[in-house]
């Protein structure tokens, strides 16, 4: 058992591969990993990305969210747009296929939880 505090730790940011989710432009990314759990099925840390349209599926995964900068519209096969923005928090469940539009730029906390 341990508690992990994401300001005590010096994590270096990995850039993330995405190429084959990249919808439009020419957008970056990058992840912290602050915690992975032993058996590796749940994961914590942040993100953030440059401008850019992007897929982020949710196959065999929730993802719970907390916008720490920027802004960015979620559109998702429902035909539902929302905006999010700083202060926001959200769970994109199992099976959202969501499209992220990024206009500028983009920061967020997240957990995920692998489901096998």
């Amino acid at each position: 058992m341990r508690f992990v505090n994401f300001s005590e730790q010096k994590v270096d940011p990995i850039d993330k591969k995405f190429a084959e989710d990249i919808l439009e432009g020419d957008p970056k990314q990058k992840v912290w990993s602050h915690f992975v759990g032993a058996d590796g099925l749940i994961k914590s840390g942040m993100w953030d990305s440059t401008a850019g349209v992007f897929c982020g599926p949710m196959n065999n995964q929730i993802e719970f969210c907390h916008i720490l900068e920027g802004e960015a519209r979620i559109e998702t096969s429902d035909g539902v747009t929302r905006t999010i923005k700083s202060g926001d928090a959200f769970i994109m469940d199992n099976g959202l296929q969501p499209i992220w539009h990024v206009e500028t730029y983009i920061r967020k906390y997240y957990v995920i939880i692998s489901l096998g």
